[in-house]
């Protein structure tokens, strides 16, 4: 495996970013791994590391690289909360449209890159990033998954429910049962609004899952919940971005 720490140029300045794929064998399709709000990490690093090892070039970029070139969630006291509340303001989808064109750019340049077979990730605060992503860029993904996506319905008129129609590529959600981000009334809206747009998706529930079952180093780490979302993550890569 070969591991890079690169710091790409955005037109909001460097973007500190953790990228991993195969060291033999390429170009590989790729992966865009959105962070969720506890920050880039080791933890995510080893999670790219687990999607680079079947076949990818995973790219992991610090989302708050406009407020801090590095951030990571130390404790849960009330205290560190508010500061990642802040700092998850700052996005956006302007900010998802900056922060992913400057992905595209770069892995135009990687001869180890596929640049024509690109899927997304995200995770809780990126569920809604993949989404805006895929609606901004929609010759440009294959595939997304939001992974117990918060805030995918809202009243802003940019809510990622509202997005369906733009929405080209395949798409996955995993929905934790437990998880007052995502609470049922509203995954059953964003349902709704994907079957509406015919937007060519499969939506799952993870019974007595709560949200973040996917992290190893959460307490809410449930494993049968997580390797099933592996599995799913790597059919949906499988189908989308390994065949001819």
């Amino acid at each position: 495996m070969i591991e890079k720490h690169l710091e790409l140029p955005t037109s909001d300045g460097a973007m500190s970013t953790f990228v991993v794929h195969p060291d033999e064998g390429g170009p590989h399709p790729v992966i865009f791994f959105y962070m969720d709000a506890p920050g880039k990490r080791e933890e995510l690093h080893d999670m790219a590391r687990r999607l680079a090892s079947v076949g990818y070039f995973v790219v992991l970029p610090n989302l708050y690289h406009r407020e801090t070139p590095q951030y990571e969630l130390k404790d849960r006291s009330a205290e560190a909360m508010q500061e990642m509340f802040k700092l998850m303001a700052t996005l956006n989808r302007a900010t998802t449209r900056v922060d992913t064109q400057a992905m595209l750019d770069f892995i135009a340049g990687e001869a180890a890159a596929d640049a024509d077979k690109v899927g997304a990730v995200g995770y809780c605060m990126s569920g809604p990033f993949v989404m805006w992503a895929a609606a901004d860029f929609p010759g440009c993904f294959k595939s997304i998954a939001s992974i117990y996506g918060a805030n995918l319905v809202t009243e802003s008129p940019d809510s990622p429910h509202l997005m369906a129609p733009l929405i080209l590529c395949d798409a996955y959600f995993a929905c934790a049962e437990i998880d007052k981000w995502a609470p049922p009334a509203a995954v059953a809206q964003l349902e709704a609004s994907l079957k509406a747009a015919q937007t060519p998706y499969r939506l799952e529930w993870y019974p007595k899952a709560e949200h973040g079952f996917a992290f190893p180093q959460r307490f809410c780490y449930d494993k049968p919940s997580a390797e099933r979302h592996w599995s799913r993550l790597f059919a949906l890569f499988k189908r989308t971005l390994q065949t001819a």
